[in-house]
């Protein structure tokens, strides 16, 4: 047996400070810290979480103090879902470099999207005049 069953949902909210990095990976790692996950799959939520934190403050919200980033945990049946909504004007992810190619592989950008994708089972993201919103589902 992979999972305990387990429903659990939270919400939380921070500024966009890259110093608070660590509080929002350790909210999200305690929060999930009951589910027994499959072997590897703790060490891709870790860093996938890391990038999506790193993201919403540093690229969306452009280290802005005066904007939020929330963060939503959903646990249901077979299913970790994270959000983390920021406050910025959006982009487009099919703009971004692919860093594998070799044209691109020395530019600073497109790492943490490759990142997630190739660690989390689903990637998307909603765009809105609040925000831009990146949802990762893993199923557990």
């Amino acid at each position: 047996m992979f999972v305990t069953l387990l429903k659990y949902y939270s919400e939380k909210i921070y500024k966009s400070d890259s110093k608070l990095l660590p509080q929002i990976e350790d909210y999200i790692i305690n929060s999930i810290s009951k589910i027994k996950f499959r072997k590897g799959i703790k060490d891709n939520i870790e860093l996938a979480i890391a990038e999506a934190a790193a993201n919403s403050i540093l690229h969306g919200n452009k280290n802005d103090p005066a904007k939020n980033v929330k963060i939503t945990i959903d646990i249901t049946d077979h299913k970790l879902k994270l959000s983390f909504m920021d406050e910025g004007n959006g982009f487009n992810p099919e703009e971004v470099p692919d860093p594998t190619l070799p044209e691109n592989l020395l530019k600073g950008s497109g790492r943490g999207l490759h990142i997630m994708r190739s660690l989390v089972d689903e990637v998307s993201y909603n765009f809105s005049d609040e925000g831009t919103e990146l949802i990762l589902i893993f199923n557990i």
